[in-house]
This record gives C-alpha cells, structure tokens and sequence, in this order.
C-alpha cells in the first residue's frame, strides 16, 4: 500500500541556511503550524542547507512533542556536493549501493527517526546502475528503514531504466502554471500509465518571480480568477496544478504562516475547465493547438 501524502506538501529547503535560517523553536512552531492545517508531509534532501538541513530539521521535531505517526518524511540522496562539512572536491552524483544506505542512515540519523516514508534518487547520473540502485533499496526497504522509492527530475526513459529493476512509487518534477513541458512530453502519461504518483517542486513557477511578457499575461489574468473565486493568486496556482488528472503533489516551500494556512484552501477550489485552459493558454501566448 502506498504511503499516504499530504495534498500538499511542506518544503523544506529554504528553512535553514540557505535562505530564511530559522532557529529550533520557529523550526519546531512551523513544523506545528503544517500538521495544523494538513499538511503533514515534509520534503528534504541531504544536501540542503549544506548538508545542514535536514539535522536542524530532526533537533526541531525531537523538541516539538509531535508524534512520528503524524507526518510523512520524504528525503533525496545522491548529489555529492562541494560543501565545509563533506570530503568532495568536484560536485558530482553518487548512486553506488554503498552510498545510497550511507545515506539513508545519514538522513535517519539527522532527522531522528527511524525511517524514511519515501527516498528519492536526487538527480539522473549518467553512470547510476539500475542493478545497483535496486539492491540498496531492496535492503533499506527490508530493514524498515524507508517505505516507499521514487525518482526525483527523472525522464520517462530514465524512469523506466530503474522501474526495470525496483518498484518506483514516485517522481518529483518541475512543474507550474510557467513550466508545464511535463504534461506535453509524455512524463505526466507515463506516471499516470505506471501508478507513479508525481511531485512538483517550484509549483508557482516564475510567477512571481520574473517581469517577463509571459508573466505579465499571467498576471492580469489572476487579477480576474481573484475577484472570481476569492482566494489569493498562488492558491489559484495551485488548484492549477491539483486539477490535472496524475494527482501530483506541490511541493510548497513557503515559511509564511499566513500562506501556510490558506495553502489547503487550493485542494477544495473548484477551478473551472475553461479557467484551468485560460491560464495555460496566457502562459503559453497563444491558444491551444
């Protein structure tokens, strides 16, 4: 049976270093203000923040009194990057059996739990061994230390390489209102085709991020579906991205507690067919074929 995710999911990147550097106790209260409005799972990799993240992440949740049963924890592996507190020299991707359970027991061990509910391989690598790969997840899965496998920035061939080999529940991809070339090329299919339940990450795309005329367009079109449906641009965003039929889960990186707790609101929204064409069609700049 396949882990139950949140509709939407908390990501956790920009919670340290990297960006916003929050302290235990507001780490330990946005974990808190998550479960409380529903979302519930909780996306990693190793590398975030450095390599720093994810043990952070572990100090805040063993102070926090919430209960492991009550979020799921998605973690990736494979990217070896120069860091203050790794040996590597040259960025580089390592998929090596031995790699792979170094670090999951890594993440488990940072994170303070005692199992992953989903691993992700990080990136594609042009040298990874599906055999291989397949080995070190059939033992991590055996001891109990991960539940469910998937895939993260896959291609569809690349995805059927290790599928050939081991059971892929999952796939995280880029995908927005702004970047939508996986419902085009065949990723979003093949997902559906497989029982590969998809994952975005980055779900609000360049919206609000570039003044470019794609964006623009983009804009004052929300400025309507606002007025519309009563809700803020990024959970019409969202509801987006929720309508397509794969069931992909956004990956929400925001650590606003106001937009924390209206992200649901976008699991409810009934988007009209023709909104949900509209904005596709101002993204791309011209109707449908």
């Amino acid at each position: 049976m396949k882990t139950r995710l949140s509709p939407i999911i908390a990501g956790t990147m920009n919670w340290g270093v990297w960006d916003k550097n929050l302290s235990t106790e507001e780490m330990a209260h946005l974990i808190h203000i998550c479960i409380e409005n529903n979302i519930t799972t909780f996306d990693h990799a190793d590398i975030y923040g450095g390599y720093t993240t994810e043990q952070q992440f572990g100090k805040a949740f063993s102070e926090s009194s919430i209960s492991r049963d009550k979020m799921q924890l998605i973690s990736k592996c494979g990217i070896q990057a120069v860091a203050d507190n790794r040996a590597t020299t040259l960025k580089h991707y390592d998929y090596s059996k031995k790699h792979i359970i170094w670090s999951v027991e890594n993440s488990l061990k940072n994170l303070k739990t005692d199992y992953l509910d989903v691993l992700l391989l990080h990136r594609p690598s042009p040298l990874m061994v599906a055999d291989e790969i397949a080995e070190a997840i059939e033992k991590l899965k055996s001891e109990g230390k991960i539940i469910d496998f998937g895939l993260s920035n896959f291609t569809t061939l690349q995805s059927e390489l290790i599928r050939s080999k081991t059971e892929i529940r999952y796939n995280q991809i880029q995908f927005s209102a702004t970047h939508f070339e996986a419902m085009l090329d065949g990723r979003l299919d093949y997902m559906q085709l497989n029982n590969i339940t998809p994952m975005c990450w980055n779900p609000l795309g360049i919206v609000f991020r570039e003044d470019i005329d794609q964006t623009r367009r983009l804009k004052k079109l929300l400025v309507q579906l606002v007025e519309k449906y009563g809700v803020g641009s990024d959970t019409i965003l969202l509801a987006w991205i929720l309508k397509h039929p794969s069931h992909i889960h956004p990956v929400a990186g925001t650590v606003n507690i106001a937009r924390i707790q209206s992200l649901m609101k976008a699991v409810e929204l009934p988007l009209d067919n023709l909104d949900w064409f509209a904005i596709w069609t101002e993204s791309m700049g011209n109707k449908v074929p």
